[in-house]
């Protein structure tokens, strides 16, 4: 299994990381692919912390919409220290995560919008993945996309709560879509049946920890180890065994990201 989202540099897990990997590992998690903001030096030195605990761990590296606004006065530094970032972490292979968020709008939008279209940009410079968060923003995100993605960038919508139409139309830019831990909530029944169209080639799994824990954990720290929940879920939604699932999902992720 793969958790292809996690937030494993976050302070929630400083003190004891350690244990959280070990009990990923016993989870059957190969690897996880852990998101990194942009120019934060706690969370860079805690993913070389990881990077020694866990050699086969990834990251992704990226200014988030909630962050846009440290950039307001010049949206192409926020390029720069992503660049600067990803030059000086080797097992980076993907920019973000980005988008944008209208529903909290701690940056203002047009703001987010010219942070992201940058990263987008360099993400078809260096042809990478880019890993997004929209919420409240599905046409913008989509828009940008497609305006400087120019039918090269390809990507996963992260933590997929979205509607059939937003599945749509990422999968036909070529995007992936992943699942968290809501898809085992009990009034997620929509997101499941949407989910069950969406090509089991485009599937991805991942907890988004430390947030968003999967029933049965609930109202706990999510981690890593808990991905297995989503598996279980998925296999169930499209009528395969668990390790079928877990092993499909795990390509996809391989397919997209390359580690």
């Amino acid at each position: 299994m793969i958790d292809s989202h996690c937030h494993l540099a976050d302070d929630a897990f400083a003190n004891d990381l350690d244990a959280v990997v070990a009990r990923a590992r016993t989870a059957g998690l190969e690897r996880l692919c852990v998101i990194l903001e942009g120019g934060n030096q706690a969370e860079a030195a805690q993913a070389e912390r990881l990077q020694r605990l866990w050699p086969e761990v990834r990251f992704a590296v990226g200014v988030h919409p909630h962050q846009a606004h440290e950039f307001a006065a010049d949206p192409d530094r926020a390029v720069s220290v992503v660049l600067e970032q990803v030059g000086t972490t080797p097992s980076a292979r993907a920019i973000g995560e980005i988008g944008l968020d209208y529903h909290y709008d701690f940056s203002p939008r047009d703001v987010q919008q010219a942070v992201f279209r940058g990263q987008v940009r360099l993400a078809r410079e260096l042809h990478k993945p880019v890993v997004i968060h929209t919420r409240e923003a599905d046409d913008d995100t989509l828009r940008i996309l497609r305006e400087e993605g120019g039918g090269e960038v390809r990507g996963v919508l992260h933590c997929f709560t979205g509607t059939l139409a937003l599945a749509e139309a990422g999968l036909e830019l070529g995007f992936s879509i992943s699942i968290a831990g809501i898809i085992t909530f009990p009034k997620a029944a929509a997101l499941r049946e949407t989910v069950r169209r969406v090509p089991l080639d485009r599937v991805l799994t991942e907890t988004d920890s430390p947030f968003l824990a999967p029933v049965p954990h609930r109202g706990k720290r999510n981690e890593p180890a808990f991905v297995g929940r989503v598996v279980e879920t998925l296999a169930e939604l499209f009528g395969v065994d668990r390790s079928e699932m877990a092993r499909r999902t795990a390509a996809n992720f391989h397919t997209l990201f390359r580690p």
